[in-house]
Formats: C-alpha cells, sequence, structure tokens
C-alpha cells in the first residue's frame, strides 16, 4: 500500500484544491487548513470534516497555533490587488499574505509546496520578492519552483480559466516540473482529448431551477453563528426573479450571442452599452454548447457580468451548473448566503486542474 501524503491548505476557501488533490489519488490526507472567511471555513468543514479548519487570519494562526509538519502545502494567497479585473493596487495588503505563506513553508518544512493565483501574478512585486525569498540568504533558501499561466481546460475542466500555477521544491529533491496536458482544442494527432464542453456537463441537468424550496430547510451552526446549509451542489439549483427588461432581453439575444444583438432594440439597451459600442464581447452573453465556458467568477449569476446566460434557456447559470463547470462532485457541501456559497464557487481552483497537480505530486513522492 502507497503511503500517504499529508496536505495542509492554507487561504484554503470552500475546498476546491483539496477537492482536485483527492479526486487524483485516495493517498493525500489533509492535517490542517486556514480560512478567514467563515462561510467558507463552514464549507470546508462540512465537506471535509470537523477539526481541519481553522478560521481566522492565517497571522494568528501562525502566532498562536503549533503548524503541523506535512509534505505538501497547497494554497492560493488573496489576489485583488493585482487581478485584471477592477483597478489594481500593488500595495493592496492582500498582496502580502504570501509572506504567511513563506512563513509556513519555513515552519512546515514540506517537501512541495503549490501556489495557484492569477494569470497576472508572475508580473507583480510579490511574486519577483517571492522568487528572492527563495535565493541563497531568503527565508525560502532551502526552495526553489518553477511557475507556468495554466489554462483549466486543457486538464479537463469545461471551462477556459488561466491561472499561475507554481510548484514549489525542496532543493535536494529537485523539481517535479510541471502539470502536463490532457486536453486540446484541436487534438487530432497529439494524443490529447479534446476540450469538455458545457453540454457535456450542462446537458442533462434540469433546463428549470427546481430545487428552491431546500435552502430555507437547512441550517448549520458554525462557530458560534448560524448558516444556511449544508448543501449538496445538486441543491444549489436555483431560481432567480428576473424584471420583464432582463426577460425581454434575453429572449432576443441568439445562441452565442451577446448584448451587440440588442443593439437593433433602443430599448432594450443600456445607457452605458449605447455609449459604448466596443468593449466585452461576453456582456449578456449566452455560453456555446460547443466550447467550454468562459471563467466562472463570483458573480456569475449576473448576465451583466459576462457570458453567464444558458446556452438556450432564457436565465443566467444557476449556482448548481456554475459549480458543475468548476468540477464540483456530488459530495462536496455548501453553507451560507446564496451570495457566500457564489463566491466560494467562484474563487475555487477548478477540479480538474487541481487533480492534474495531484496526479504530479502523486508521482513524484
Amino acid at each position: 500500500m502507497s503511503p500517504e501524503i499529508t496536505v495542509l491548505d492554507l487561504f484554503a476557501g470552500a475546498g476546491g484544491l483539496t477537492a482536485g488533490l483527492h479526486s487524483s489519488s485516495s493517498r493525500f490526507r489533509i492535517v490542517g487548513a486556514v480560512e478567514w472567511d467563515q462561510t467558507a471555513a463552514a464549507s470546508y468543514e462540512a465537506t471535509y470534516g470537523e477539526g481541519l479548519v481553522y478560521a481566522g487570519d492565517i497571522k494568528r494562526w501562525l502566532d498562536q497555533e503549533k503548524v503541523p509538519s506535512t509534505d505538501v502545502i497547497i494554497g492560493g494567497p488573496p489576489c485583488q490587488g493585482f487581478s485584471s479585473l477592477g483597478k489594481q493596487n500593488v500595495e493592496d495588503e492582500r498582496n502580502s499574505l504570501w509572506k504567511e505563506y513563506a512563513r509556513t513553508i519555513r515552519r512546515a518544512t514540506p517537501k512541495y509546496f503549490v501556489v495557484e493565483n492569477v494569470a497576472e501574478f508572475t508580473k507583480s512585486p510579490q511574486y519577483r520578492q517571492f522568487k528572492m525569498e527563495a535565493s541563497k540568504g531568503g527565508l525560502l533558501y532551502d526552495y526553489d519552483f518553477e511557475s507556468a499561466v495554466l489554462n483549466a481546460a486543457d486538464y479537463g475542466a469545461p471551462q477556459a480559466r488561466r491561472r499561475t500555477v507554481v510548484i514549489g521544491f525542496r532543493r535536494d529533491l529537485g523539481s517535479p516540473g510541471l502539470p502536463t496536458s490532457t486536453h486540446s482544442s484541436d487534438p487530432d494527432g497529439t494524443g490529447l482529448l479534446p476540450y469538455v464542453t458545457v453540454k457535456d456537463v450542462l446537458g442533462s441537468v434540469p433546463r428549470s431551477p427546481d430545487r428552491d424550496r431546500v435552502f430555507g430547510d437547512r441550517r448549520t451552526a458554525f462557530n458560534g453563528k448560524d448558516y444556511a446549509g449544508a448543501f449538496s451542489i445538486r441543491d444549489l439549483h436555483w431560481s432567480r426573479k428576473y424584471t420583464d427588461l432582463s426577460l425581454n432581453r434575453f429572449s432576443v439575444i441568439p445562441a452565442g450571442g451577446n448584448r451587440r444583438h440588442l443593439e437593433p432594440y433602443p430599448e432594450l439597451m443600456a445607457p452605458c452599452w449605447v455609449k459604448h459600442k466596443t468593449g466585452s464581447g461576453d456582456v449578456m452573453g449566452r455560453m456555446h454548447w460547443d466550447r467550454p465556458s468562459v471563467t466562472i467568477r463570483t458573480e456569475f449569476f449576473k448576465p451583466e457580468k459576462g457570458r453567464y446566460i444558458h446556452p438556450e434557456e432564457d436565465r443566467a447559470i444557476t449556482h448548481y451548473e456554475a459549480a458543475l463547470l468548476q468540477g464540483f462532485g456530488e459530495n462536496h457541501r455548501f453553507v451560507g448566503s446564496r451570495t457566500d456559497i457564489a463566491k466560494q464557487i467562484g474563487n475555487a481552483v477548478p477540479i480538474p486542474l487541481g487533480a492534474a497537480i495531484g496526479r504530479l505530486l502523486t508521482d513524484a513522492i
């Protein structure tokens, strides 16, 4: 029997990266997790069991708790300050949390570590500082790492999502490399599989959301507070109430279309769309059945935020459909409000990408 691989999950969210490792091998065993968001921590506990997650600030955890020795550390420090979305601010204090990640590596002495972040991470001052810490005299002088911007669709996710993945390794062990692609948009002659499409995962989902009644029926106590849940991903097939204006907009947007198909109908155009004819072609866009979805972000339930209209139905995708496009399995559980759970889904690492990382680490260890 192969030995177990112990894992510490930092900035764990609802546990998407952990789910990816578990789906790749039964050898992985979580020895601890840290997540400051209470509802995400509650989801992690509901999925993986009590006593694993520290629901609080990682700085306080490092100061007050015993850091376990572990084979692998995984995590995605917050990245809002240098994301391509919204205002960039390299001085955003959340960007400094990579230092706490480095402090944890120093104390837990893992064989390998994984950092997942936005594609822009490799161009940030924080990335350069992290690299300096892995040089002679740095906090992580016993380690080195490789990094690349990977597309989750290349690893079997039904979603085009580009993320920086850093694979760190103890110098005496050598580099395990980076995950090898398994899928391609043009697989002929490559030995790779074709991309997983939206239809592959959503084609059999009930067209009408059918779980509204479930939301008010379940409650979970966590850290002295009461939250909605825990819900399986199937429980997340919730409807939304749309205005007549929204429904009329949906009705004239064809398969694969977007807000530009509203231009012949001035009464359906928002003022900002009338003034600005350029910009993202994904706004008020319908998903394509025959290709991976766009990146599932935290506001996937708002069609004005991207290509999140169902391929055929006049509605945005549901939380259930978003969770499927992220690769969550039937055993995962979610706790919190609808907005809380949307954030947990959108912030997660697509499970197939996590599984590819898991296979790499399993082979190395």
